[in-house]
């Protein structure tokens, strides 16, 4: 079997063509696997975990392939970047369906409150927070390297994590509220935003990605 640089996990619910294809856009020479097999996970050099869909129903394919430890161990002790339902799934519990996640971070992941939403205007918000949206950088870090504070990501989602530890959030956006949109520990980093939808932006963090040694 040859070496597998970056896995891109496979557990039928994440958009992984895109991911793929932007990973294979920013590092052409590395060998990127979409992958469902734990062992091809605990193998690779990197880990992506991306992820749509409902999380009761992300956390049951997940489970059913095998891949809950193989996870787990990979965002412990090897670069791991978690995308959109990969934010959410690493923490304790969540709102959608009453689920429990991996529990790799103390915290919850709630919904956004529709019925209180508008904007400066007075214009009531909708949910899904769908579209363009500016990030903020709480804390430097290699992931944000050569990224604008400030610069816009594409969002596609109905739920936001709230960590426990503040410490660990990276990065934040208003809608209209300030909710937490990156986090990072260690050698994990993860988003709430789509960085293969996200244009140059995006590009540049999957290329920080690939290119970072976490010490």
């Amino acid at each position: 079997m040859s070496k597998v640089d970056i896995a891109v996990v496979d557990y039928g619910m994440g958009n992984l063509r895109s991911v793929s294809k932007a990973l294979e856009h920013v590092a052409p020479g590395k060998n990127i696997v979409v992958t469902s097999r734990p062992e091809e996970v605990a193998g690779a050099e990197r880990v992506v975990f991306p992820g749509q869909g409902a999380m009761p129903d992300c956390i049951r394919e997940l489970d059913a392939r095998g891949l809950r430890s193989a996870i787990i161990d990979a965002a412990k002790r090897k670069p791991f970047l978690g995308i959109c339902i990969g934010l959410q799934m690493l923490f304790e519990h969540s709102e959608e369906g009453a689920v429990s996640g991996l529990g790799l971070f103390k915290g919850n992941v709630k919904r956004f409150a529709g019925a209180d939403m508008v904007d400066a205007h007075g214009e009531k918000l909708k949910v899904p927070h769908m579209g363009w949206n500016q990030v903020y950088q709480v804390q430097a870090h290699p992931l944000w390297r050569g990224i604008d504070d400030g610069a816009r990501f594409y969002y596609v989602h109905s739920y936001y994590v709230q960590p426990e530890d503040t410490a660990v959030i990276a990065g934040f956006s208003n809608y209209p509220d300030r909710f937490s949109c990156a986090i990072a520990k260690d050698n994990l980093f993860a988003v709430q935003f789509h960085p293969e939808k996200s244009a140059q932006a995006g590009l540049q963090l999957l290329s920080n990605f690939v290119n970072w040694s976490p010490s």
